[in-house]
C-alpha cells in the first residue's frame, strides 16, 4: 500500500524588508506538521517561498535607492536563509521573480481561467492599499483607513482585467459549509462563510504596467497590463510543483495527494479561502483540503510589521537565545485563536522554566542516577515500576493526544501532551525518591524498575518532542542512548538563559 502524500505550504511573504517573527511562527508551525506526518509514515512535501512581484517591493527599493531586482534578491535571501537557524525541514523554495517554473505556470493558469469565460476587462475605480496590495470598499475601512495598516488607501481609477468571483458564490459556500474545504479554527471558517453570505463581487486581477512600474508578470497577450500580485503569488502552490510544465511532481503532490494543506495568517484568509478556491474551480484544478489559519503575534503590545520597526528578527533571536528557545516560545505561547505578545523576558522565562528546569533537569537527574547507582548501565528490569500509573498514562496517551491536537491545528495542546510526560516523570522521581531506595541494600529490583522506567520516559519524550524541537530531541536521545552497554556521562541538555 502506498503511503499517503501530504503537501504542506506556507504563504510566500513580500520581501520589502527582512523577515519578522510573525512569519517565523508560520514556518515553525508548518515544519512541525511536516515532521509529524513524516513520523506517521506519510510522504510529505514542505513548500515555502517569497513573493517578489509586489508594488510594495518596488516602492521599498525606490526608497532604498536600489534596483528592484537587487533589492528583492537581497531580502529574499534572508527569508530563504531562515531554514538553517530555525531547523526547518523544507523540501523546496520558490521565488516568484527568479524561478523559471513560476511564470510559465502563472501564464498557463491565466489561460485556463480565460478559457472558462471567467476573465473580462472593465473600468474600475476604488480605494487601494499598497500595504495589502488590495482594493477596499468604504465599509471595509476603519475610520477611512485600512484595517490592517491604519493608512488611508489611495483612490485608483483604471481599466483592468477582472475575475468572475461572483459566479462561484454558492459553490464556495457549499464546499466550506460541508467541510469538503476545511478551514481551521472554526472561528475563521465562520468568518469566511459570513463573508460569502454577504455576497461576492468580481475582483480586479491586473494592474496597468505603468502603475506597476513595469515590475511583474505581463498579462498574456496584453503587455500593457501586469498580473495582480495576489493572482501571481497564489499560483506558487501549483507552479512550484511544475504545473506549467506537466512535471510529474504536480500530479503527485497536488492532483493525487490525499492532503493539500495551506498555512496562512488571518490577514490573508480572504485570498486563500475565497479567491484561491474560486480560481482553482475556474481552472478545473483540485482545491486544497485544509486551510489552517493562525493569528498575529505582537511585540511589546504592538502589531508586528516589517515596516514599523516592531518586527523581532528571528535569526537574531536564535543567535542570541538558541533555536530551541525560539521554537518553544512560538509553539507554547501562540494560542489557537487570539494574539500572543512577544517579549524577550517571556521567551527567556519559558525556556528556563520548562526546557532547562523541567526537561533538562529531568534528563540530567535520570542519567546521573543510572551512573551513580548502576554504573551507567540501564537495568534490564522486567518488573513493573512501583507507583508509576500516572507516568504510564502520560506515556501511553501522548501519541494519540499529539495527533489529535495537531489535527485541530492546536500546537499548545500538542506540546502540552509531551510536557505531561516531563511533569509526570519529575513528580515520579520526587514521589518514589530513588536515592532512598538505593540506601536499602542498593535498591534491588525496585530501584532497577524505577531507573528503567525513567530512562524509558526520557526516550519517549525524545521521540514525541522531535517534531517540535528537533535539535533538543536529538540531544535528549543521545543522553539516553547506550554505547557499549552504558549511557554517556550526564551532560546538560539545556543551559539557563536568565
Amino acid at each position: 500500500m502506498t503511503a499517503p502524500h501530504t503537501y504542506i505550504t506556507t504563504t510566500i511573504p513580500y520581501v520589502n524588508a527582512r523577515p519578522h517573527l510573525g512569519f517565523a511562527l508560520e514556518l515553525v508551525q508548518a515544519d512541525v506538521l511536516a515532521r509529524h506526518h513524516r513520523r506517521k509514515g506519510e510522504r510529505v512535501r514542505l513548500q515555502t517561498g517569497t513573493d517578489d512581484n509586489s508594488l510594495k517591493n518596488v516602492l521599498a527599493a525606490e526608497a532604498a535607492g536600489v534596483g528592484v531586482q537587487e533589492f528583492v534578491d537581497r531580502n529574499a535571501a534572508a527569508f530563504v536563509a531562515l531554514a538553517e537557524p530555525l531547523s526547518l525541514s523544507v523540501d523546496d523554495v520558490i521565488r516568484t521573480s527568479r524561478d523559471p517554473r513560476h511564470r510559465v505556470g502563472v501564464e498557463r493558469f491565466w489561460r485556463a481561467c480565460a478559457a472558462s469565460g471567467d476573465l473580462y476587462r472593465a473600468h474600475y475605480e476604488g480605494l487601494y492599499c499598497v500595504g495589502c496590495e488590495q482594493f477596499y470598499t468604504p465599509p471595509d475601512l476603519v475610520d477611512g483607513r485600512c484595517p490592517e495598516h491604519g493608512t488611508e488607501p489611495q483612490r485608483v481609477a483604471e481599466e483592468n482585467w477582472f475575475f468572475r468571483l461572483s459566479r462561484y458564490t454558492d459553490r464556495l459556500h457549499d464546499l466550506i459549509d460541508s467541510g469538503e474545504l476545511r478551514i481551521e479554527p472554526a472561528e475563521r471558517r465562520n468568518e469566511v462563510l459570513a463573508l460569502i453570505e454577504r455576497g461576492l463581487e468580481d475582483f480586479s486581477i491586473s494592474r496597468s504596467t505603468a502603475r506597476a512600474r513595469g515590475w511583474g508578470i505581463p498579462v498574456p497577450d496584453d503587455p500593457g497590463q501586469v498580473i495582480y500580485v495576489w493572482w501571481d503569488a497564489l499560483g506558487n502552490y501549483l507552479t512550484a510543483l511544475g504545473y506549467g510544465t506537466d512535471a510529474p511532481e504536480y500530479r503527485r503532490w497536488w492532483t493525487d495527494a490525499e492532503r493539500r494543506v495551506h498555512l496562512v495568517g488571518k490577514g490573508v484568509v480572504r485570498f486563500h479561502a475565497v479567491y484561491w478556491p474560486a480560481m482553482l474551480l475556474s481552472a478545473g484544478e483540485p482545491l486544497p483540503t485544509e486551510i489552517l489559519v493562525h493569528d498575529y503575534l505582537t511585540v511589546d503590545g504592538k502589531k508586528i510589521s516589517k515596516s514599523s520597526g516592531h518586527a523581532a528578527d528571528p535569526a537574531d533571536l536564535v543567535g542570541r537565545y538558541g533555536v530551541d528557545a525560539v521554537r518553544w516560545w512560538l509553539l507554547r505561547e501562540a494560542p489557537r485563536v487570539g494574539e500572543a505578545d512577544f517579549t524577550v523576558e517571556r521567551l527567556v522565562r519559558r525556556a528556563d522554566d520548562e526546557l532547562a528546569n523541567g526537561l533538562g533537569n529531568l534528563v540530567n537527574r535520570v542519567v546521573a542516577m543510572v551512573h551513580r547507582y548502576r554504573d551507567g548501565v540501564v537495568p534490564p528490569s522486567e518488573a513493573a515500576a512501583p507507583d508509576a500509573a500516572d507516568l504510564d498514562r502520560a506515556g501511553r496517551d501522548a501519541a494519540a493526544a499529539v495527533d489529535a491536537a495537531l489535527a485541530d491545528f492546536d500546537f499548545r495542546r500538542a506540546t502540552g501532551a509531551v510536557w505531561d510526560i516531563v511533569d509526570e516523570a519529575n513528580r515520579y522521581i520526587n514521589r518514589v525518591r530513588p536515592w532512598e531506595l538505593a540506601r536499602a541494600d542498593g535498591g534491588g529490583e525496585a530501584l532497577d524498575a524505577v531507573l528503567a522506567r525513567l530512562v524509558r520516559a526520557c526516550r519517549e519524550i525524545a521521540g514525541h518532542l522531535e517534531p517540535f524541537l528537533p535539535d533538543a530531541a536529538a540531544r535528549v536521545a543521545r543522553q539516553c542512548a547506550e554505547t557499549d552497554g552504558r549511557l554517556p556521562a550526564p551532560t546538560p541538555v539545556f543551559t539557563r538563559l536568565g
